[in-house]
């Protein structure tokens, strides 16, 4: 039995709908979508030609940009501008790509909270024509559109005007998606004629982007890896790297000790972090202590909990990192600066699985993984009887080691760029990109202080920029020059690595008459590395007459 009952929806379409006598058929005629309106010429002549010299130097620009996420963001605020948009999304899909959350994508004009639902939720019906038809899909209310006015995606979100465009040609790599006109009037056919022109060199800048990334993603020694694993946090391509998250992928599952060790700055934290949440715990919690960051007196209490009165600050009953770790990791950082006395209660804890809080005399049950760290050599310190060996080897059921970033230099430019995009959003800064010579000089220099020192650089060579208004990181933000030769100021262990470098490598091109081959055999360097040296320092490698 058909109900009486109209959805309020129904009800608001049936209003919003003309008559059949507007729409020129008759009563039973099917309902056609609002064709688009030509825009009005003459008066505005020149205002056009100066529009479209623009248009075309934006489009210009935007061939210059060599990333995907920035071509994304720059190119849908364009494309929104241009078509008076409120809203839109843009997204890019990999040829062998089929999933239904597409790995490059960008929105405008939503709210942040809304971002994950409009990725889910914007109309794929609309999208999906368009990719499928390779044609532009235009309407004036998806609503009213008898294509598209039963699609779930657009009868909650009430969609009125509508373009969406393929980008990529005869077999489309990407959609363009644009509603709700920031004027109220609905877009008209000059607005669709501009969004296809402008789909087209999208589309060809597109192409030339994801071919250039597969070309990168070739060279990625982590990709196969990183698809089985949860790494977000982890920047970089090197096969060291990738080394080291099979490493994880491989401990995080089982329930066993991980020793992590390696120079400070390293990533040691993050990767115990990559094998925490990889892993069955993920869903409980991971403390974290530094064990070198806590005075001696403390470090017993902060670990294992103390009961009123067992010390002087003791007043209530204290949780320890164990408890509150309870069901998930407890991670110890700079584990080789645990007094004796409580490595012996921390060997307890790995052998028994039971822990005394101080001051107290019954013993309290733990279910928790333990993840250590250290930079110190735990072996040498087992020597000097300065770390237990017993529980050296209780920790060290499975090492694994972090490499310097002296072993992994092809990923410093990742770095570089993701370090710059973090500053920028941690100080509200205008994003900036960084030239590639000053990459090559971050490749070049020495960083004694690993990811950490190159993270502090990057980010000061981001304030320094934003602050001279400089749309590009340049070599002398990062690196800046001394004020002169008079000035007393020492040199810092940076300037005074590369000048090194720098006269090393000069004194060894002259020798050799500038053969870059014979340079790398000397100093037994890769002859890539050399000639990245010499475009970081800015050296010639003209011969002399």
């Amino acid at each position: 039995m058909q109900s009486n009952e109209r959805r309020p929806l129904d009800d608001e379409l049936a209003a919003l709908r003309p008559s059949a006598p507007e729409l020129g058929g008759g009563a039973d005629e099917p309902i056609l979508p609002v064709r688009l309106e030509d825009e009005p010429s003459g008066s505005i002549a020149l205002a056009r030609i100066q529009h479209e010299r623009d248009l075309y130097l934006r489009l210009l620009e935007l061939a210059t940009v060599e990333e995907i996420e920035p071509f994304l963001r720059e190119a849908l605020q364009f494309v929104c501008e241009i078509a008076g948009a409120h809203q839109g999304y843009l997204e890019l899909r990999d040829r062998d790509e089929h999933s239904d959350n597409p790995r490059w994508w960008s929105s405008y004009g939503f709210e942040h909270g809304e971002i994950d639902e409009v990725r889910s939720t914007i109309s794929r019906g609309i999208m999906s024509m368009a990719v499928q038809s390779g044609e532009i899909i235009a309407t004036n209310s998806a609503l009213l559109d008898p294509r598209f006015d039963q699609n779930a995606s657009v009868r909650t979100g009430r969609i009125a005007a509508v373009l969406c465009a393929p980008i990529g040609g005869d077999v489309p790599v990407g959609v363009l998606y644009l509603q709700r006109r920031i004027d109220p009037k609905p877009f008209l056919s000059s607005d669709r004629d501009l969004i296809e022109m402008v789909a087209g060199h999208l589309g060809r800048d597109a192409n030339r982007l994801l071919a250039r990334q597969a070309t990168i993603d070739a060279q990625d020694a982590t990709r196969t890896i990183r698809e089985q694993l949860r790494a977000e946090g982890i920047v970089g391509c090197s096969e060291a790297l990738a080394g080291v998250l099979r490493e994880a992928a491989m401990v995080a599952p089982l329930d066993v000790s991980v020793l992590i060790t390696g120079d400070s700055g390293t990533g040691k934290s993050q990767v115990a972090r990559v094998i925490h949440h990889n892993g069955p715990r993920a869903r409980r919690p991971l403390m974290e202590i530094n064990c070198a960051s806590i005075p001696e007196a403390l470090i017993e209490s902060e670990l294992f909990g103390a009961l009123p009165g067992s010390h002087s600050t003791a007043r209530t009953k204290m949780e320890g990192k164990v408890s509150a770790a309870e069901g998930g990791t407890l991670f110890l950082d700079e584990v080789g600066e645990l007094p004796l006395a409580v490595q012996a209660k921390l060997l307890q804890l790995l052998q028994s699985r039971m822990y005394y809080p101080l001051g107290g005399t019954k013993p309290v049950k733990a279910d928790v993984r333990i993840i250590a760290a250290t930079n110190s050599d735990l072996e040498q310190a087992v020597s000097d009887h300065r770390f237990r060996e017993d529980l050296f080897y209780r920790l060290q059921v499975v090492p694994l080691r972090m490499p310097q970033l002296n072993e992994r230099r092809e990923d410093i430019p990742d770095l570089a760029r993701h370090f710059v995009d973090a500053a920028a959003e941690r100080h509200r800064l205008p994003r900036a990109s960084i030239s590639g010579n000053a990459l090559r000089a971050l490749v070049a220099a020495q960083w004694p202080g690993n990811i950490r020192q190159l993270e502090n650089a990057v980010e000061t060579a981001t304030i320094r920029a934003a602050s001279q208004q400089a749309e590009q990181i340049e070599i002398a933000h990062v690196f800046p020059a001394k004020s002169g030769p008079a000035s007393n100021e020492p040199m810092t262990f940076q300037e005074a690595t590369r000048e090194f470098q720098s006269n090393l490598l000069r004194t060894a091109l002259a020798e050799a008459n500038f053969s870059v081959n014979e340079v790398a055999g000397r100093l037994d360097l890769a002859r890539s590395h050399v000639y990245n040296l010499i475009k970081a320092f800015g050296l010639s490698t003209k011969r002399m007459s």
